[in-house]
């Protein structure tokens, strides 16, 4: 595959609209955001059906983060598949599982003993650490931030607070979540600007909800984005995280990491907590942990364990396949530096949206750490309101020019391609960016 994109025919071609007529047909309504037919994919290029060859800047939705088909990833995923396929290693053992296993209690933050249940998913991760944290504190209280996204089972739904369409009509969802403003300083709820307003968004924690209404010796666990996903890709202040992790200790609430999104490597480190010195009680894994093989896992402190057998398991969970994915995805991102290309492609990234929001009013804000990068669209720059149609247009025209792009919050689009990304790829990026800004700026 050619290292750029490359448009041969109009798309969606003819076999793409094949493949999405059959998939409309069948498969339940889900959100796919463009009528792309991947049929090969390889680094940051993904080939459709008819031949068109795009620029992958989603990572398959922030999982590929070692690219399309790395070989040593396919390498060890053909391996153990001719090997063991599954044993269900909540129930037995297996080498592959356990040395996994140590190699994620060596790279999640923290210098304490730590243990690991395996998930399939960012969601059941998530559904793991809510039962964890109850079990362990014997609380039924939690806090979460509005603009969340942590899942879209029953569980975790209790805990997302991003788009209406992801609760509508599935309440009543779990009870005794509390959520609260997150630490978004482009569009502050409380009217405040950092770093005069000392962290109140952090501190109302202690100051107003424990002090009015909400004891917090009921409150199992705080469960909080570094930075912020699906809600906006929002970056907080460096010390506000630092400051919710004070306020939790003070009154032994634990701390839950959601790294679904954030981590293995995206931000220039393994995991987003690092930037901010943070040691949390629970980290939540999943996505980039193992290349596209659907693997999720969540590492805590040992003291947190479950003393029970059968508190809590699953089939799948830490499967010798995904494993063997996790592992060598680990062994790519340390030994082809991935984490520091991450930073250094992140920097270049950032300095070209920046070039592009001089050039266009209409992108109202940037922000982002290493390659999780985002501009958030507006009509006003003053007024700030938000242009949700304007982005939607801007993406729509970017993947026709060949730029795969996704869209997050309000009016606010991500820029997430693999962590090998090259900076000639992130020219040609922000170039087909620019035209389809301008091109949607003149309809």
């Amino acid at each position: 595959m050619d290292k750029k994109a490359s448009i041969k025919v109009a798309p969606p071609g003819p076999r793409a609209k094949e493949i999405v007529e059959r998939d409309t047909r069948f498969l339940a309504t889900a959100t796919k955001a463009a009528p792309i037919a991947a049929v090969r994919g390889r680094g940051v290029l993904v080939e459709d059906a008819d031949g068109n060859t795009y620029l992958d800047f989603t990572s398959g939705a922030g999982v590929i983060n070692t690219g399309h088909c790395h070989p040593k990833v396919v390498e060890a995923i053909q391996k153990q598949a001719a090997e063991l396929l599954h044993f269900a290693g909540t129930d037995y053992y297996y080498d592959i599982q356990a040395r996994l296993a140590e190699r994620l209690t060596g790279i999640t933050p923290g210098k304490f003993e730590k243990r690991v249940f395996f998930t399939n998913s960012g969601t059941e991760s998530i559904e793991a650490a809510l039962k964890l944290t109850r079990w362990t504190t014997g609380r039924r209280q939690y806090i979460a931030f509005i603009g969340a996204f942590h899942g879209r089972t029953m569980g975790a739904l209790s805990l997302t607070a991003s788009k209406p369409v992801h609760r509508d009509r599935y309440f009543p969802t779990l009870p005794g979540v509390e959520h609260i403003p997150y630490a978004y300083c482009y569009r502050c709820a409380y009217k405040l600007e950092y770093p005069g307003c000392g962290l109140w968004c952090a501190k109302i924690l202690d100051e107003v909800y424990f002090s009015s209404y909400l004891p917090p010796g009921e409150v199992a666990a705080v469960f909080a984005e570094p930075v912020q996903g699906e809600g906006g890709y929002i970056v907080p202040p460096k010390d506000w995280m630092r400051a919710l992790r004070d306020v939790t200790s003070k009154h032994g609430i634990l701390l839950v990491d959601d790294e679904v999104q954030a981590g293995f490597g995206r931000t220039g480190k393994w995991f987003c907590a690092e930037h901010y010195g943070v040691e949390p009680d629970v980290v939540a894994l999943a996505k980039g942990i193992a290349s596209g093989f659907p693997m999720g896992a969540i590492v805590f402190r040992k003291e947190l364990d479950w003393k029970v057998k059968g508190s809590h398991s699953n089939t799948y969970g830490g499967n010798p396949v995904g494993c063997a994915a996790s592992l060598a995805t680990i062994d790519v991102i340390e030994k082809e530096k991935l984490m520091q290309n991450a930073a250094k492609m992140g920097d270049h990234l950032h300095k070209r949206l920046l070039e592009l929001q001089k050039r266009h009013e209409c992108i109202g804000d940037v922000r982002g750490i290493g390659l999780m990068q985002a501009t958030e669209f507006v009509l006003d720059r003053r007024t700030k309101e938000a242009a949700p149609d304007l982005r939607d247009a801007i993406e729509d025209l970017a993947w026709r020019k060949g730029l795969m792009l996704l869209g997050c919050g309000r009016s606010t689009i991500r820029y997430i391609p693999p962590l090998l990304v090259t900076a000639g790829q992130i020219d040609q990026a922000m170039e087909i960016l620019d035209a389809s800004i301008r091109e949607a700026l003149r309809k």
